[in-house]
């Protein structure tokens, strides 16, 4: 049978028994096995039986379930960034504003963690019915915000894929992308990101672009290549005829935005393009 009491959550449960250790809590249709301890040290002054109390629910060290008063810094599904408090053969644990610390076991990691660390992470029920955290949020990070096309945004890298680009957690908790096509530095998990909201999709997640709009990107591009083109003595072996790879590796653009930052260097009379690369003048 299904408890009725959920782990990993907020629940208003029932005052069905006091103790000298505590009160016992249930549900309303609750079984007599179900009920769950609340320790004295945490039950409000007054307590009576039939008593409501909003409490969380979670397993304590022997692996029972406990209800606590306390308020942890995630809940199940939710997102939230933890502090790692110790590193262990089994996983990490982290402080989540629990006595008991939250697990993140090894399979969980998308890097190795280190003591200290401040991760990403989602709250989970594993295969025995234990709350772990897990730093795969995709599906956790909501898709609800106020945020509309054009608008600056901050947050951090949480995952990178070769297939779909740079997933970043906008205030840890919106679901977001930097596309492949977008991405023209290398980026590293945990890794600050400051962008431009570039879409808003269908089921609300973001699109982002680290590049302003274009007129202001042109102007920052054209100086950019102008001063690595003074770097270089006043000639670079690029033009726009060159391979896209070439210039990304060089330039960390497009190489659209290559030939839009030398057509603007051209038209102000900075440079000339030749077959070999294009020469300050």
């Amino acid at each position: 049978m299904k408890h009725q009491i959920q782990l990993g959550k907020y629940q208003e449960l029932i005052v069905t028994k006091k103790t000298n250790f505590g009160v016992y809590l249930n549900t309303p249709t609750g079984e007599d096995f179900e009920k769950i301890l609340l320790p004295k040290s945490q039950v409000p002054e007054g307590t009576q039986i039939n008593d409501v109390l909003n409490v969380f629910v979670y397993k304590d060290s022997e692996d029972r379930p406990i209800a606590t008063m306390l308020e942890p810094d995630l809940t199940l599904g939710g997102v939230a960034r933890l502090y790692v408090k110790q590193v262990t053969p089994i996983g990490a644990f982290l402080e989540w504003g629990l006595s008991k610390d939250l697990l993140l076991p090894y399979k969980e990691q998308l890097y190795e963690v280190k003591e200290g660390d401040a991760v990403l992470v989602t709250l989970y029920l594993d295969k025995s019915e234990r709350l772990c955290a897990s730093m795969h949020v995709y599906e956790a990070l909501r898709n609800d915000s106020d945020y509309q096309k054009d608008d600056q945004v901050s947050g951090r890298v949480y995952e990178i894929s070769d297939n779909f680009g740079v997933f970043v957690a906008v205030d840890d908790m919106y679901s977001a992308l930097i596309p492949k096509k977008d991405v023209f530095e290398a980026y590293r998990i945990n890794q600050p990101v400051n962008a431009r909201v570039a879409q808003i999709m269908d089921d609300g997640r973001l699109t982002l672009s680290v590049k302003k709009k274009i007129p202001e990107q042109m102007n920052d591009d054209a100086e950019f290549i102008f001063r690595c083109l003074e770097n270089e003595g006043g000639f670079l072996p690029f033009h726009d005829k060159s391979n896209p790879e070439a210039i990304k590796n060089r330039f960390h653009m497009s190489k659209n935005a290559f030939k839009r930052g030398i057509g603007r260097l051209m038209k102000e009379g900075k440079i000339t393009i030749a077959e070999d690369g294009i020469r300050k003048l």
